[in-house]
């Protein structure tokens, strides 16, 4: 998540390994609206909204080019994660983090926790009326022509991420 939201890929190129860029040759120059930006937040139900209406407000104050069926999208992966990680997580991660990474081409959003267990997404029963939060999570990013994950983080906990591009994907 150290990409600093450059590139047509939701992931970071070449990892840890990379070599950095040149002072002579910069690479490409971000557009007014790239970049990553983090916050943290107590696990609390408060956290869900606080959350959805903190990314809402900063993808409009960057500017970002994003269409109202992709920042709905977005702001529903928000709260889904956010709110996995409030019940599932708050006991070993009373802290969970936000994370908004915007290049030229894609958003992503992302939720941490220092929770170890490495959620999936179940099928619930038809009368229940939670336990889909990551099969919508998945649902909506493949709609979108996007990409989601869970990994590990190197503290131990999880981070859960999903990038959506920001040009309308045609589906056949």
């Amino acid at each position: 998540m150290d990409n600093h939201g450059r590139g047509p890929d939701p992931r970071p190129e070449g990892g840890a390994d990379a070599p950095l860029e040149s002072v002579e040759n910069p690479g490409p120059r971000p557009l007014p609206y790239e970049g990553v930006w983090r916050f943290t937040a107590p696990a609390v139900d408060a956290s869900v909204p606080q959350a959805r209406h903190a990314v809402r407000d900063l993808l409009f104050r960057q500017g970002v080019p994003v269409s109202d069926d992709l920042i709905q999208g977005l702001l529903l992966i928000v709260s889904e994660l956010v709110t996995n990680a409030v019940r599932h997580a708050a006991l070993l991660s009373p802290v969970l983090a936000v994370e908004v990474a915007v290049g030229a081409e894609w958003v992503r959003v992302a939720v941490e926790d220092n929770h170890p267990y490495r959620p999936t997404a179940l099928e619930a029963d038809h009368d229940e009326t939670n336990g889909r939060g990551l099969l919508l999570v998945r649902e909506i990013t493949r709609e979108a022509g996007g990409v989601c994950d869970v990994e590990h983080t190197a503290g131990g906990g999880k981070v859960i991420w999903a990038a959506l591009p920001l040009k309308p994907v045609r589906v056949l």
